[in-house]
C-alpha cells in the first residue's frame, strides 16, 4: 500500500534535504552540493542562503571556492545561472545542454529565425578561442565577433556563444564585496577540464531527490528544464521508494531516507530572491500557498525580492536597502496578516540577516511594511 504524505510532511522533508530544518555544521563547498547547485542570477544570493543553512558561514568561505576555482558560478538548469561546485558543473552541465539550445533555437528574443542559416559550428570553434585567449564581457564578444559575420545581429552572436558552450563567469562578479560585469570564460580554458565524459541523466534524478524529494516527474522536469523524464524515473523505480501526495500524484524518493516527523519544528530563515527552494516543484504549495504564490508575483514584478520562511512556509519577501556604509534597513512585506509571535521571530532574524550582511553599518532597522 501506498503511503499518502501530507503537505507539511513534504515541506518537512524538504526542508531536511535543503539544510533548513536547522543549521548545519558542513562547509560551504557541502552544502552547494547537497543542493545540487544553487541559483545565482544575483550575484550575491548565495551568500544568503549558505547564511541560512550554514552554522558559522562567512563570506570568505564562498569567495575563496570562486576564486580558487573549486566553484563556478554559470548557465546551468533552465538555462539560469547557478552557483555550482567546479566537479559538478563539469558532470551535470552536458545534461542540460536542451535547454541551452531552447534558449537559442526557441526564445523569442533570439530565436531561430534570427540563427537561421548560420554556421554555429564556425561561431562556436571562435567563441572558444576567444574566450581561451582571455576572458571576455558581452559587449567585447559582440565587438570580436561582429566582423566576422556582418549580416548578423552581434547580440545573438555573444548569446549563442554564452548559452551553447560550456560558459563560466569569473570573478571578481559573484565575489562578496566586489562588482564588475559578468565575464565569461570556458570551463575548459578556467578549470583546466573539459566537460566531455560520461555524464548520467540517471544520477542527475537522484541528485534532485536528495535536494528536493520525494517529488514527481513533473518536479523533476521544472527544477532541470529537461523533459521525457518519466521513462528515467522509470528506469529508476526498482531503486526507489513511491509515495503519493493528498491528491493522489505519484512521488518518488530514495530508498531508505528517513523522513523527519511532519511536527518536527521549522525554524524561521530568511532566502534570497530566486532560491531553488521555491521554484524546483511543480506544485510549489509544499513550501507557499498559492494564494501567497500570486502575491508575491505581483510583488516581484516590481522589485525582486527574498523570501522568509515562518513554520517552514512562505509568508513573507524581503529586501535590504542600503544607505552608503553607514545604515542598512531590512523591508519585510508580508503575504498576510501574521500572528504577533510570527512578525517577532521575524524581526529578530531579520536582525540576525541585518549583523550578517551589513556589518560595516552603524545604523541597522528591521521593518515590517
Amino acid at each position: 500500500m501506498t503511503t499518502t504524505l501530507s503537505t507539511r510532511a513534504l515541506n518537512r522533508a524538504t526542508l531536511q534535504r535543503q539544510w533548513l530544518l536547522e543549521r548545519q555544521h558542513g562547509t560551504a563547498l557541502e552544502a552547494i552540493e547537497q543542493l545540487a547547485g544553487m541559483q545565482a542570477q544575483s550575484p550575491l544570493a548565495p551568500y544568503v542562503g549558505l547564511w541560512s543553512r550554514l552554522d558559522g558561514f562567512r563570506t570568505d568561505d564562498l569567495a575563496s571556492l570562486l576564486t580558487g576555482r573549486e566553484a563556478v558560478r554559470g548557465s546551468m538548469m533552465r538555462a539560469t545561472i547557478h552557483l555550482m561546485s567546479a566537479r559538478d558543473f563539469l558532470a551535470i552541465r552536458p545534461l542540460v545542454q536542451p535547454c541551452m539550445e531552447r534558449e537559442i533555437y526557441v526564445n523569442q528574443t533570439y530565436g531561430r529565425h534570427r540563427v537561421e542559416g548560420l554556421d554555429m559550428a564556425a561561431v562556436l570553434a571562435t567563441g572558444a578561442e576567444l574566450l581561451a585567449e582571455a576572458p571576455r564581457t558581452a559587449v567585447q564578444l559582440r565587438e570580436l565577433l561582429a566582423p566576422q559575420w556582418p549580416d548578423r545581429e552581434p547580440p545573438v552572436l555573444a548569446h549563442a556563444v554564452r548559452c551553447l558552450l560550456p560558459t563560466v563567469q569569473v570573478p571578481p562578479r559573484g565575489v562578496w564585496g566586489k562588482g564588475g560585469n559578468p565575464t565569461l570564460s570556458t570551463a575548459d580554458a578556467w578549470l583546466g577540464r573539459s566537460v566531455t565524459g560520461t555524464p548520467s541523466i540517471d544520477n542527475l534524478v537522484l541528485r534532485y531527490l536528495t535536494a528536493f524529494g520525494p517529488a514527481g516527474v513533473a518536479d523533476v522536469q521544472t527544477w532541470s528544464g529537461l523533459t521525457r523524464l518519466a521513462e528515467v524515473v522509470d528506469r529508476l523505480r526498482p531503486k526507489l521508494r513511491v509515495y503519493a501526495d493528498e491528491h493522489g500524484r505519484e512521488l518518488f524518493d530514495l530508498e531508505g531516507e528517513e523522513l523527519p516527523p511532519e511536527d518536527v519544528p521549522a525554524p524561521t530563515r530568511f532566502l534570497p530572491e530566486l532560491d531553488n527552494l521555491t521554484l524546483s516543484h511543480a506544485d510549489r504549495t509544499r513550501v507557499i500557498s498559492a494564494e501567497d504564490q500570486a502575491r508575491l508575483s505581483e510583488l516581484n514584478e516590481r522589485l525582486m525580492m527574498g523570501t522568509v520562511l515562518y513554520d517552514g512556509f512562505v509568508v513573507a519577501c524581503w529586501k535590504l536597502h542600503r544607505g552608503g556604509r553607514k545604515s542598512a534597513r531590512l523591508e519585510v512585506r508580508p503575504l498576510r496578516r501574521l500572528p504577533r509571535r510570527a512578525a517577532a521571530s521575524i524581526v529578530a532574524e531579520g536582525n540576525r540577516l541585518l549583523a550578517f550582511a551589513a556589518a560595516e553599518a552603524t545604523t541597522r532597522d528591521v521593518e515590517l511594511v
